[in-house]
Order: structure tokens, then sequence, then C-alpha cells
């Protein structure tokens, strides 16, 4: 069966409106950035999905001196997201009703560059994506990797 032009300029057309109305992507207006792995955007709050970042009242100590280390992680995706549009990939809902999403800025992974310069951990239990990114942060020592920590889930655990 041949499809003629009117015909297939119908179908195009169904084809990109279902798309364009299934497309889980949000792109940002509004941000309000809460920790260094949860985000509020346009009045949603996401949670990047694959990465857990410290608590914002979780310290760390190097040489002796305490870090927060928590705020670190929050003052680097401040400073990455700096005045960028973010935009956000939806993967669906967590346990308390927060949007799992991976967000990017100038199509850098925000998640990726957190877990990269070792401000964030690759939450294996629900994700391995970014294994890799903690191993270069981790063998060179960058960011938490150059502490003593404990790991997030671990330090909700605890306090």
């Amino acid at each position: 069966m041949y499809l003629n032009k009117t015909n297939l300029f119908l179908v195009i057309s169904i084809c990109l409106i279902f798309f364009f109305l299934t497309y889980f992507d949000v792109k940002s207006n509004e941000i309000k950035i809460i920790d260094g792995d949860t985000i509020h955007l346009n009045g949603e709050k996401i949670r990047f999905s694959g990465i857990d970042t410290p608590e914002i009242k979780q310290t760390c100590t190097k040489n002796n001196e305490i870090i927060k280390c928590g705020i670190l992680a929050r003052e680097l995706l401040i400073k990455i997201i700096a005045n960028n549009k973010i935009n956000c990939i939806r993967e669906g809902k967590d346990q308390y009703k927060r949007t799992l999403a991976e967000c990017f800025v100038n199509d850098l992974s925000l998640s990726s560059y957190l877990v990269k310069n070792g401000y964030a951990f690759a939450y294996r239990k629900y994700s391995k994506k970014f294994i890799a990114d903690e191993d270069f942060a981790k063998s060179n020592k960058l960011g938490m990797w150059s502490m003593k920590f404990e790991y997030p889930w671990d330090w909700r655990k605890n306090n």
C-alpha cells in the first residue's frame, strides 16, 4: 500500500504529536537547589537518579579539619548550573513521590559531573551508570575521596 502525500503528511503529523505528548522532558525556568542531588524545577521536586550526595548537615574530615561536605556538594551544583537552563529527563518516581531524573546543563550530565568530581557517589543499589565516574574520582582522590567520610546512605542511617 502506498500513501499519497496527504495521507503521508497526516501519518507524520500524528507521529510527531504523539512523540511530543509522550516525551518526558522538563526544561527549567525556575530552579531552587535543595542539596547536591535534589532540586525544585518549576515547582516539581526532582531527585537525581543513580547518585547519592552527602546530606547538607553531613561533614567529612581532612587533616583533622571538619569539612562541610554536604554544603560543598550543593555549592558545586550551584556553580555548574550558574544561570544555565536545565534539561531533565524523567525516569519515574521514588518512594517519597519525588521525580527521579537525570538532568543536564549544556548536554553535561549533572550527576556524572558531581560523581566525577568526588562530591557524589554511584548509588549502586539503584543504578550502575556512574561507577566509572566514581572510579575516576576515587583513583584521583577528588572531592570527598581526599577526605575521611561516611557514605551518605550510612550517614542517614546513623543520624
